[in-house]
């Protein structure tokens, strides 16, 4: 995304001289927010609100089983929401200023393990993943509320390799750029599963890894929202920029 350059003549008492206007590119960067199980977009409005303010297309939404569809939250499954995902996507970069090869996918907990899947089957320059839930790839068409809650945690808590796990296995060939963000006393994404997705990004053209010093899983503190809202505006930021003075 560097300027173009448009050379023209400029006339001068009837005479031409090279002249040249330099303009910015007219596509924008797109970037996409999947909130977490529970969760909405509202708190996503937030963050998009202020990072649009840098030059970029936003685009949230609720997945399914969550505010108005909530009446399908004992029904749906991960394939749904990968499905709601998919389509979110192609919404974002069939906007007409969305520069479709600068996508940037910003994914919270359930969220972010189907927003890593999503890497394998479209195109994402950037990835932001806030505490990275992940489930095995078993039940993968069982509701989602049905999964076993405690088999889950003993699952998150293990060592695992990305052959073992399709989100994993979505991260080892991902080559983008990468902001992995971590809360300090996470009570349902342990350190664990962090370290899993952190050693899974072996082609990733850059990794960031930042923890929220004595932040939950919700971040249920004001301070702790600000802190995450900080670490992503500035990551983001600087993809931005780095893209806009690139070759």
């Amino acid at each position: 995304m560097s300027a173009v350059k448009i050379p023209f003549d400029l006339l001068v008492d009837g005479e031409h001289i090279a002249a040249t206007f330099m303009e910015p590119q007219k596509k924008l960067p797109g970037i996409l927010f999947v909130h977490g199980w529970g969760g909405s977009q509202q708190r996503d409005l937030e963050r998009a609100q202020g990072i649009s303010g840098l030059g970029c297309v936003c685009l949230t939404f609720d997945l399914r089983g969550h505010e108005g569809t909530q009446d399908q939250k004992k029904s749906v499954t991960r394939e749904q929401n990968l499905t709601d995902i998919l389509a979110a996507y192609d919404q974002l970069i069939a906007h007409p200023d969305v520069d479709p090869s600068c996508i940037a996918v910003i994914g919270t907990s359930y969220g972010g393990y189907l927003a890593a899947i999503l890497t394998q089957l479209r195109p994402v320059c950037w990835l932001a993943l806030r505490v990275p839930a992940i489930y095995w790839d078993a039940q993968w068409l069982t509701p989602k509320q049905q999964l076993d809650k405690p088999r889950l945690l003993d699952y998150r808590q293990q060592p695992l390799r990305p052959e073992a796990n399709r989100a994993l296995a979505a991260c080892a060939t991902f080559r983008g750029d990468v902001l992995l963000i971590e809360s300090e006393s996470d009570e349902h994404v342990p350190h664990m599963t962090i370290v899993n997705y952190r050693s899974a990004f072996v082609q990733a053209h850059s990794l960031t890894h930042r923890i929220i010093d004595g932040a939950d899983h919700a971040l249920s503190r004001e301070s702790h929202q600000k802190a995450y809202t900080y670490l992503l505006t500035r990551w983001v930021s600087e993809m931005i920029i780095g893209v806009r003075t690139g070759p």
